[in-house]
C-alpha cells in the first residue's frame, strides 16, 4: 500500500510548532495542534466564569497559536482561511487524536527529558506505523527514543525545519540508528514534493549541519571582531554580499533571528563537544551575554545590534559599540579590497579580490573564511554523507549563494591549500584526499553535468538531482538552445516541449523577449507539442522595460511606443490562440507585463511563492498589454445568476467587475499563488507546486497532459459590456475618494482611464464588444497616461527609488 499523509498531529503550539502545522495546512493537511494544559486563569476567563476544566482554557495555548497564525507578518499562511485546517486541543485531553494521524510532529521544549517523556506518552496512543518525528535543532534523535519499543524507533526519526517554515527552504531530516530505509526516503520525497523543503539527511550529531556550521561561522566571526577591533557595520559590509551572502550579512541576521536563539544554541554546542578549539569558539563572549541579560534580543525586542532611533531628520537606525555597550549613528565600511570586489564581475573574481587584499578588512574576511571552510571540511564525514549535503544545508538554511565545498573551488583549492600552509594551518584530510586524487576541485562539469568528488573512494559520482527536476542550465550547456537574443531563449526540455526562459535584466520585458514569444510560438506550432514559459532568475518578470518607456515618452516618440504596445499585446494574443499548449511557470515576483504574460497563457503551473499583480497604477499607468481584457474576460467567465445585476435594464455583471477595478486600480498583489487564484489573477483550474525546482517540471508534465487531451485553443471572445452605466457606478466610487482626500487628483484620473477600458469605452449597456476592442482602448488609455507629466514623475521616482510616489 502506497503511504500517505492525510491528517497530522502537532504537539507543541509555541512559534515553531505552530508555524509547521500552518505550513502543513498551506499543503491541504487537517492537523491537529496540541499543547500543555495552562495552570492558571487570565483575566478575562475568570471575567467571563470560566474555569480551569473549561475547553477553551484547556485548549487556549493551542487556539491561541492560530490566531496569532492569521495575524502574523510575514504571513505563515498562503491564505487566512488555512487555518480552519488546524485543530486546537491538549496534551493531556486529546492524546488519543493520535490515532487518526499519519505523521506525529515533537515541537516541545528543548530539553531531552521533556521530549523523553512526551514520547513515552506518544507510543501508548499511536497507531503501529505512524511516523514520529522531533522538530530539535540538534539534540541526539538516538537518545529521544531510548526505551521506545523497535517498531516506534522504525519509524522514529529528526525533522528540523529551519524558521520560518513557510519560507525557509531547508528540512533536514535525521534518521535514528533504527528508521527504516524506506521511511527515510518517504519523509524526504514528501518533504520535497508536498511541502516544498530541499531536503537534506544529517547525521545524528550535535546541531546536525546547517547549525553547526553557521553557528560556528557566526562565533568565529564575533571573535575575529574582538580580536581585530572592526564595527559591527565593517563586519557586516564585509560578510554580507561581498562574501556571496544575504545582504543581512552577520549582525542584521541574528537581530532578525534573535541573539537569545544564538546564545542558546552557542551553549549547547560548548556543552556538546570535546575538542578544547571548538569550545573555546563556541564560548559566548561577555559583551553578548550583557546583551541577552538586558533584554537586547535584535527585532523582537526592538534593539540588538542595531536599534532604531527617532529624531528631527525622521528614524534613523543607529549601531551597537559593543565596547562599550551604547548606540551610535551607523558608519559607512571603507575598505580598498571592498571596494575591488564589488567590481570584479564573477563571484569567483570577487572572493579572491576580497580574499587576497591586503587591507586589514581583507585579513578580517581572509580569517573567518579560511576558518569556516576548514570546519566545514574538518567535520564533513562526521555530520554528513556526502559534499552536497552539506553546500545544500548551508545555501537553503542559511540562504549562502554558495555552500563551503563551492567556495573552496571558487577561491581555489590550490591557492587555499598554499596559503594555509604557509599560515602553519593544518589542511583537512578531505582536501588532502582531494589533492592526493590529482584534483583540484570538488565539483567539476562535464557534458553540462556536475560531478562531485567522493572522498572515500577518491571518485567523482553525479550530483544527485530529484526525478521530476529540470534546470535550465544545464541543458544549454548541453547545446539544447533552439534559439536566443540578448532577451530570452528558447530551450529544449525534451519529450517535444519547449521552454521560452527570459533573461534580461530583472526579466523586464522589452523587445528582445516580444521578438522571442513571437518565434517561440511559430516554432512550437510547426515542430513541438507545446512550450512552457519559466524562468530560475530572482523573479519570473517585474515587467515591461520602464526606462525604454521613460525614455521613448519624453522624446514624445508616440508612434514608437503605440507600436511597442501594439506589438506586445499581439505577442500576448498568439500564445494564447497557439494551438499547441502553453503553460505558465512563474514564481515570486509576477507583476504588470510579467502577469499579463502568464494571463494569456492557456494554463498556469505558478510556485507556492509568487506574488502576481497588475501594479502599473504605481507608475501612472494602467496595464495595457491585455491585463484588463483578460481580468475582463475572466469576470465573465466567473458570472452566475447570483453575480448579476441588471444596469441600464440589461443584466451585467457589474459586482464581478467591479472587483477587477479594485484589483487593477489598487496594484493588489497576491502574497502567495493560492492568494493569486482569489484575485482572479489565475484561475482555480491552475496549478500550485511548492517546490521552486519543480515548477518548470511539473508545467511541462502539464503541458504533455493537456497535449496527450487533445488541446484545442480558445476561439477569440465577444461580451456585452457594462457600458455607460456600469462605467457611471464605477465613476461615482472614485469621485467619493477624491472628495474624502483618499486618493489624489493623478489616482482619480489613473482610475477612471481603467473605469472606462473596463466598462467598454463609453458604448450602451450590452453593447457586444471584442477582444481586440478592449485592448484597442487599452492601448489608447497607455499612450494618453504617458502624456501627462505626473505619469513621467512617477515612472522617474519609480526608477530611482524602486517605490511608488503618490502625486
Amino acid at each position: 500500500m502506497r503511504r500517505r499523509i492525510r491528517k497530522a498531529a502537532v504537539l507543541g503550539a509555541g512559534v515553531m510548532g505552530a508555524a509547521i502545522a500552518g505550513h502543513l495546512a498551506n499543503a491541504g493537511i487537517p492537523t491537529y495542534l496540541l499543547d500543555i494544559v495552562p495552570r492558571e486563569l487570565t483575566p478575562e476567563e475568570a471575567k467571563q466564569g470560566l474555569t480551569l476544566e473549561h475547553p477553551r482554557v484547556r485548549n487556549r495555548l493551542a487556539t491561541k497559536a492560530i490566531e496569532q497564525l492569521v495575524k502574523a507578518k510575514p504571513a505563515p499562511l498562503y491564505l487566512p482561511e488555512n487555518a480552519e485546517l488546524i485543530t486546537p486541543g491538549n496534551l493531556e485531553d486529546h492524546l488519543d487524536r493520535l490515532a487518526e494521524v499519519d505523521w506525529i510532529i515533537e515541537v516541545v521544549v528543548e530539553r531531552l527529558d521533556i521530549k523523553q517523556n512526551l514520547l513515552a506518552r506518544v507510543e501508548k496512543y499511536r497507531r503501529p506505523g505512524t511516523i514520529v518525528s522531533s522538530n530539535t535543532s540538534g539534540l541526539s534523535i538516538n537518545k529521544m527514543v531510548e526505551g521506545r519499543q523497535l517498531e516506534f524507533r522504525q519509524h522514529f526519526l529528526g525533522t528540523h525545519f529551519f524558521n520560518p517554515p513557510r519560507y525557509m527552504r531547508l528540512l533536514e531530516i535525521i534518521p535514528a540508528r533504527d528508521t527504516l530505509p524506506e521511511i527515510v526516503d518517504f519523509m524526504k520525497d514528501f518533504g520535497e514534493r508536498v511541502l516544498g523543503k530541499g531536503v537534506v539527511i544529517c547525521k545524528d550529531t550535535p546541531n546536525f549541519i546547517a547549525n553547526r556550521i553557521g553557528v560556528y561561522g557566526m562565533c568565529a566571526t564575533i571573535r575575529a571582531m574582538l580580536d581585530t577591533g572592526l564595527t559591527v557595520e565593517e563586519v557586516d559590509a564585509l560578510t554580507g554580499r561581498a562574501l556571496l551572502r544575504p545582504k543581512s550579512a552577520s549582525f542584521r541576521t541574528l537581530d532578525m533571528v534573535g541573539l537569545d536563539v544564538l546564545a542558546h544554541v552557542a551553549r549547547n554546542m560548548y556543552e556538546a563537544v570535546d575538542d578544547p578549539a571548538e569550545k573555546k569558539t563556541f564560548t559566548v563572549p561577555d559583551f553578548l551575554k550583557e546583551m541577552v541579560a538586558r533584554g537586547w534580543l535584535g527585532d523582537k525586542t526592538g534593539q540588538g545590534f542595531y536599534k532604531k532611533v527617532k529624531g528631527a531628520a525622521g528614524t534613523e537606525i543607529y549601531a551597537l559599540d559593543y565596547k562599550t555597550l551604547e548606540y551610535r549613528p551607523r558608519q559607512k565600511a571603507r575598505f580598498p579590497s571592498l571596494e575591488m570586489a564589488r567590481t570584479a564581475g564573477s563571484p569567483d573574481k570577487q572572493l579572491q579580490a576580497l580574499l587576497f587584499g591586503k587591507d586589514k578588512g581583507a585579513q578580517f574576511a581572509w580569517r573567518i573564511t579560511k576558518e569556516v571552510l576548514v570546519y566545514a571540511a574538518s567535520k564533513l564525514p562526521e555530520i554528513a554523507g556526502d559534499i552536497q549535503s552539506v553546500d545544500e544545508a548551508m545555501k537553503w538554511g542559511f540562504n549562502w549563494d554558495l555552500g563551503p565545498f563551492e567556495l573552496w573551488d571558487a577561491i581555489g583549492v590550490p591557492r587555499m591549500v598554499e596559503r594555509l600552509k604557509a599560515e602553519g594551518e593544518p589542511v583537512p584530510p578531505v582536501v588532502e584526499e582531494l589533492l592526493a586524487a590529482d584534483r583540484t576541485s570538488f565539483y567539476e562539469k562535464r557534458e553540462g553535468i556536475r560531478y562531485i568528488f567522493d572522498w572515500r573512494t577518491r571518485e567523482s559520482r553525479q550530483e544527485h538531482i530529484p526525478e521530476g527536476v529540470i534546470f535550465l542550465a544545464p541543458l544549454k550547456e548541453q547545446n539544447r538552445v533552439v534559439k536566443s537574443n540578448s532577451g530570452a531563449s528558447l530551450i529544449d526540455l525534451g519529450d517535444g516541449v519547449l521552454c521560452l526562459e527570459f533573461h534580461s535584466r530583472a526579466n523586464a520585458i522589452g523587445g528582445d523577449i516580444v521578438q522571442m514569444i513571437n518565434y517561440a510560438v511559430k516554432e512550437v506550432e510547426q515542430n513541438y507539442e507545446g512550450l512552457v514559459i519559466g524562468n530560475y532568475g530572482r523573479h519570473f518578470s517585474v515587467g515591461a522595460n520602464l526606462m525604454l518607456i521613460l525614455m521613448e515618452a519624453e522624446d514624445e516618440e508616440w508612434d514608437e511606443l503605440d507600436l511597442m504596445i501594439r506589438e506586445f499585446q499581439q505577442a500576448n494574443m498568439k500564445l494564447k490562440f497557439c494551438s499547441k499548449p502553453v503553460v505558465a511557470a512563474p514564481h515570486s515576483m509576477a507583476v504588470g507585463g510579467g502577469c499579463e504574460v502568464c494571463l494569456h497563457c492557456h494554463r498556469v503551473n505558478a510556485h507556492a511563492e509568487t506574488y502576481m499583480g497588475l501594479v502599473e497604477v504605481g507608475v501612472g499607468l494602467l496595464p495595457a498589454g491585455g491585463g484588463c481584457k483578460e481580468m475582463v474576460l475572466r469576470a465573465m467567465e466567473r458570472q452566475t445568476p447570483e453575480t448579476q445585476i441588471k444596469v441600464g435594464g440589461i443584466n451585467t455583471v457589474q459586482p464581478l467587475i467591479n472587483r477587477a477595478f479594485e484589483t487593477i486600480a489598487m496594484a493588489r498583489v497576491s502574497t502567495s499563488g493560492p492568494e493569486a487564484v482569489k484575485l482572479g489573477y489565475l484561475r482555480p483550474t491552475d496549478r500550485i507546486t511548492t517546490n521552486r525546482d519543480r515548477v518548470i517540471g511539473d508545467a511541462k508534465n502539464l503541458v504533455l497532459e493537456m497535449a496527450r487531451r487533445g488541446f484545442r485553443p480558445p476561439r477569440p471572445a465577444t461580451i456585452p459590456a457594462v457600458g455607460t452605466a456600469g462605467y457611471a457606478a464605477l465613476q461615482l466610487a472614485i469621485e467619493t475618494l477624491r472628495w474624502g482626500n483618499q486618493i489624489t487628483e493623478h489616482d482619480a484620473r489613473i482610475a477612471k482611464k481603467i473605469a472606462c477600458v473596463l466598462t467598454g469605452g463609453g458604448v450602451t449597456p450590452g453593447t457586444p464588444i471584442t477582444e481586440q476592442d478592449l485592448l484597442d482602448l487599452e492601448r489608447e488609455a497607455f499612450l494618453s497616461l504617458l502624456g501627462e507629466p505626473k505619469t513621467i514623475e512617477r515612472i522617474r521616482h519609480m526608477l530611482a527609488t524602486n517605490k511608488p510616489l503618490r502625486n
